[in-house]
Protein backbone atom coordinates (compact mmCIF):
# COMPACT_ATOMS: atom_id res chain seq x y z
CA UNK A 1 0.00 0.00 0.00
CA UNK A 2 1.56 3.54 -0.70
CA UNK A 3 1.31 6.12 2.11
CA UNK A 4 -2.00 7.77 2.59
CA UNK A 5 -1.35 11.49 3.70
CA UNK A 6 -4.80 13.07 5.63
CA UNK A 7 -4.50 16.62 6.93
CA UNK A 8 -7.10 17.77 9.36
CA UNK A 9 -7.67 21.08 9.65
CA UNK A 10 -10.19 22.79 12.32
CA UNK A 11 -10.74 25.96 14.52
CA UNK A 12 -10.18 24.61 18.49
CA UNK A 13 -13.14 23.17 19.84
CA UNK A 14 -14.46 21.39 16.74
CA UNK A 15 -12.86 18.15 17.64
CA UNK A 16 -9.95 17.23 15.08
CA UNK A 17 -7.78 15.98 18.03
CA UNK A 18 -10.36 13.25 18.52
CA UNK A 19 -10.85 12.89 14.81
CA UNK A 20 -6.71 12.50 14.22
CA UNK A 21 -7.53 9.19 17.10
CA UNK A 22 -10.08 7.46 15.10
CA UNK A 23 -8.61 7.97 12.05
CA UNK A 24 -5.06 6.19 13.52
CA UNK A 25 -6.95 3.83 15.38
CA UNK A 26 -8.54 2.50 12.24
CA UNK A 27 -5.31 2.53 10.39
CA UNK A 28 -3.74 0.75 13.46
CA UNK A 29 -6.41 -1.83 12.98
CA UNK A 30 -5.05 -2.79 9.78
CA UNK A 31 -1.83 -3.42 10.83
CA UNK A 32 -0.42 -0.22 9.20
CA UNK A 33 2.66 1.87 10.91
CA UNK A 34 0.77 5.32 11.37
CA UNK A 35 1.83 8.62 12.79
CA UNK A 36 -0.31 11.32 13.81
CA UNK A 37 1.11 14.94 14.44
CA UNK A 38 -0.87 17.93 16.08
CA UNK A 39 -0.10 21.78 14.74
CA UNK A 40 -1.59 24.01 15.94
CA UNK A 41 -1.79 27.38 17.65
CA UNK A 42 -4.23 29.01 20.17
CA UNK A 43 -7.18 26.28 19.94
CA UNK A 44 -8.06 27.18 23.60
CA UNK A 45 -9.14 30.61 21.54
CA UNK A 46 -10.78 29.57 18.42
CA UNK A 47 -7.33 29.43 16.66
CA UNK A 48 -6.57 27.00 13.76
CA UNK A 49 -6.17 23.20 14.67
CA UNK A 50 -4.20 21.20 11.81
CA UNK A 51 -3.26 17.48 12.53
CA UNK A 52 -1.48 15.12 9.94
CA UNK A 53 -1.94 11.35 10.25
CA UNK A 54 0.11 9.17 7.98
CA UNK A 55 -0.39 5.28 7.51
CA UNK A 56 0.94 2.74 5.27
CA UNK A 57 2.16 -1.02 5.49
CA UNK A 58 5.90 -0.16 5.01
CA UNK A 59 7.58 2.74 7.67
CA UNK A 60 6.22 6.22 7.70
CA UNK A 61 9.60 8.16 7.83
CA UNK A 62 8.14 11.31 9.36
CA UNK A 63 4.72 12.79 10.11
CA UNK A 64 4.86 16.02 8.70
CA UNK A 65 3.12 16.20 5.12
CA UNK A 66 4.13 18.92 2.82
CA UNK A 67 2.45 21.16 0.47
CA UNK A 68 0.98 19.13 -2.83
CA UNK A 69 1.11 15.73 -0.85
CA UNK A 70 -2.51 15.28 1.24
CA UNK A 71 -4.87 12.69 -0.12
CA UNK A 72 -6.98 14.27 1.80
CA UNK A 73 -7.52 17.64 3.22
CA UNK A 74 -10.53 17.43 5.66
CA UNK A 75 -11.95 20.84 6.65
CA UNK A 76 -13.89 21.74 9.41
CA UNK A 77 -14.70 24.72 8.36
CA UNK A 78 -14.67 27.20 5.01
CA UNK A 79 -11.43 29.28 6.24
CA UNK A 80 -9.45 26.40 7.39
CA UNK A 81 -10.34 24.58 4.02
CA UNK A 82 -9.33 27.67 1.64
CA UNK A 83 -5.50 27.71 3.64
CA UNK A 84 -5.08 24.01 3.14
CA UNK A 85 -5.82 24.29 -0.41
CA UNK A 86 -2.18 23.83 -1.45
CA UNK A 87 -1.55 20.74 0.90
CA UNK A 88 -3.94 18.70 -1.59
CA UNK A 89 -2.19 16.63 -3.77
CA UNK A 90 -3.16 15.95 -7.62
CA UNK A 91 -6.20 13.70 -7.33
CA UNK A 92 -6.42 14.42 -3.82
CA UNK A 93 -9.66 15.18 -2.15
CA UNK A 94 -10.62 18.25 0.03
CA UNK A 95 -13.38 17.40 1.97
CA UNK A 96 -15.28 20.47 3.53
CA UNK A 97 -17.88 21.63 6.06
CA UNK A 98 -19.42 24.43 4.51
CA UNK A 99 -19.66 25.91 8.10
CA UNK A 100 -17.92 29.71 8.53
CA UNK A 101 -16.76 30.34 12.06
CA UNK A 102 -15.18 33.65 12.35
CA UNK A 103 -11.60 33.93 13.12
CA UNK A 104 -10.16 36.77 16.28
CA UNK A 105 -9.26 39.18 13.28
CA UNK A 106 -13.53 39.31 11.85
CA UNK A 107 -14.80 39.07 15.23
CA UNK A 108 -12.85 42.21 16.24
CA UNK A 109 -13.38 43.97 12.77
CA UNK A 110 -9.97 43.72 11.55
CA UNK A 111 -10.45 42.12 8.79
CA UNK A 112 -13.53 40.26 6.58
CA UNK A 113 -14.50 36.81 5.95
CA UNK A 114 -13.34 36.31 2.47
CA UNK A 115 -16.65 35.76 0.27
CA UNK A 116 -17.54 32.95 -1.78
CA UNK A 117 -14.37 30.33 -0.71
CA UNK A 118 -16.35 27.25 -2.30
CA UNK A 119 -16.55 28.48 -5.56
CA UNK A 120 -12.29 29.87 -5.19
CA UNK A 121 -11.30 26.65 -3.90
CA UNK A 122 -13.21 25.12 -7.55
CA UNK A 123 -11.65 27.52 -9.57
CA UNK A 124 -7.95 25.61 -8.65
CA UNK A 125 -9.43 22.11 -9.98
CA UNK A 126 -9.05 20.68 -6.22
CA UNK A 127 -11.66 17.52 -5.75
CA UNK A 128 -13.79 19.70 -3.51
CA UNK A 129 -16.54 17.42 -1.01
CA UNK A 130 -18.67 20.40 0.66
CA UNK A 131 -21.10 19.21 3.23
CA UNK A 132 -23.28 20.62 5.58
CA UNK A 133 -21.89 18.77 8.01
CA UNK A 134 -22.95 21.19 11.14
CA UNK A 135 -26.70 20.15 9.64
CA UNK A 136 -26.20 16.62 9.74
CA UNK A 137 -24.58 17.12 12.76
CA UNK A 138 -27.77 18.57 14.72
CA UNK A 139 -29.66 15.47 13.22
CA UNK A 140 -27.56 13.30 14.97
CA UNK A 141 -28.60 14.68 18.05
CA UNK A 142 -25.34 16.90 18.53
CA UNK A 143 -24.20 20.20 17.15
CA UNK A 144 -20.10 18.91 18.01
CA UNK A 145 -20.53 15.77 16.23
CA UNK A 146 -19.63 17.81 12.85
CA UNK A 147 -15.80 15.98 12.89
CA UNK A 148 -17.53 12.47 13.04
CA UNK A 149 -20.04 13.42 10.03
CA UNK A 150 -16.56 14.31 8.59
CA UNK A 151 -14.97 11.06 9.02
CA UNK A 152 -17.85 9.33 7.66
CA UNK A 153 -17.64 10.92 4.74
CA UNK A 154 -13.86 10.56 4.70
CA UNK A 155 -14.23 7.11 5.09
CA UNK A 156 -16.63 6.31 2.30
CA UNK A 157 -13.97 7.74 0.36
CA UNK A 158 -10.55 5.87 1.52
CA UNK A 159 -11.73 2.29 0.28
CA UNK A 160 -11.36 0.85 3.64
CA UNK A 161 -14.07 -1.27 4.89
CA UNK A 162 -16.69 0.39 7.13
CA UNK A 163 -17.08 -2.13 9.91
CA UNK A 164 -13.39 -0.97 10.82
CA UNK A 165 -14.26 2.37 10.99
CA UNK A 166 -16.95 1.57 13.36
CA UNK A 167 -14.71 -0.31 15.37
CA UNK A 168 -12.49 2.21 15.48
CA UNK A 169 -15.28 4.65 16.91
CA UNK A 170 -16.23 2.08 19.01
CA UNK A 171 -12.70 2.53 20.70
CA UNK A 172 -11.95 6.04 20.64
CA UNK A 173 -15.24 7.87 21.21
CA UNK A 174 -16.50 7.77 24.87
CA UNK A 175 -19.60 5.50 25.26
CA UNK A 176 -21.97 8.08 26.47
CA UNK A 177 -21.44 10.34 22.82
CA UNK A 178 -21.25 6.59 20.94
CA UNK A 179 -25.01 7.16 19.65
CA UNK A 180 -24.59 10.52 18.49
CA UNK A 181 -21.51 9.93 16.81
CA UNK A 182 -22.47 6.86 14.96
CA UNK A 183 -25.70 8.51 13.75
CA UNK A 184 -23.20 11.39 12.46
CA UNK A 185 -20.96 8.97 11.31
CA UNK A 186 -23.74 7.38 9.30
CA UNK A 187 -25.06 10.51 8.22
CA UNK A 188 -21.89 11.59 6.58
CA UNK A 189 -21.98 8.17 5.00
CA UNK A 190 -24.59 7.94 3.57
CA UNK A 191 -23.58 10.91 1.23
Amino acid sequence: MAETNIIIAGVGGQGTLLASRVIGNTAIQLGYDVKVSEVHGMSQRGGSVVTYVKFTDGKVASPVITEGHADFVLAFEQLEAYRMIGFAKKGGKLIMNTQQINPMPVITGAAKYPTEIESKIRTKGIDLIAVDALALAIGAGNQKAVNTVLIGVLAKQSGIDKAVWMQSLETTVPAKLLDVNVKAFEAGYAL
